[in-house]
């Protein structure tokens, strides 16, 4: 089973590739018929789109080379990772939740923060009762882990 994240950056691939090669080559020629190049803004337009894909494409790729790392079987079963669902008690006694997510599919209004993120990366590894302390933009702040439910859980809940 692939990872979510993978699913979406391969769709992406596919639709910028196919702009690179199918519809761009067309608007292209259709700027070179309009004459003169070194005035010609629709053809500057074009060839600056072209040099945009190719380096979004590159990115795509290495990204998944360098996600196709991560494996279901390197998700920890019993400790914070990709996936996991984390309940944390703050420093003033109020409950947080978030979701440890790939850095692409962030959304801090629901609660997706970042697996590279100081919080993600403390959190990782970690295990229902440890404390962990995060510098953050307001200052050091201490999290105790009370809930965690992780990728495989999730998961195996969707199942049955």
């Amino acid at each position: 089973m692939e990872l979510p994240v993978m699913a979406r950056l391969k769709k992406e691939l596919e639709e910028l590739r196919h702009e690179l090669t199918t519809k761009l080559p067309k608007e292209l020629e259709t700027a070179r018929a309009h004459g003169d190049l070194r005035e010609n803004a629709e053809y500057e337009a074009c060839k600056h789109r072209q040099g945009f894909l190719n380096a979004r494409i590159g990115q795509i790729e290495q990204r998944i080379r360098d996600l196709s790392l991560y494996t279901l079987n390197s998700i920890p079963h019993d400790a914070v990772g990709y996936g996991s669902v984390v309940t944390l008690e703050n420093d003033d006694g109020a409950e947080e939740k978030y979701q440890i997510v790939f850095p692409e599919e962030v959304d801090p209004a629901v609660g997706l923060i970042s697996i590279g993120s100081p919080l993600g990366r403390a959190l990782l590894t970690r295990e229902v009762g440890d404390e962990v302390e995060v510098a953050t933009p307001k200052g050091r702040r201490k999290f105790q882990i009370v809930e965690l439910q992780t990728y495989h859980e999730r998961n195996d809940q969707k199942v049955s």
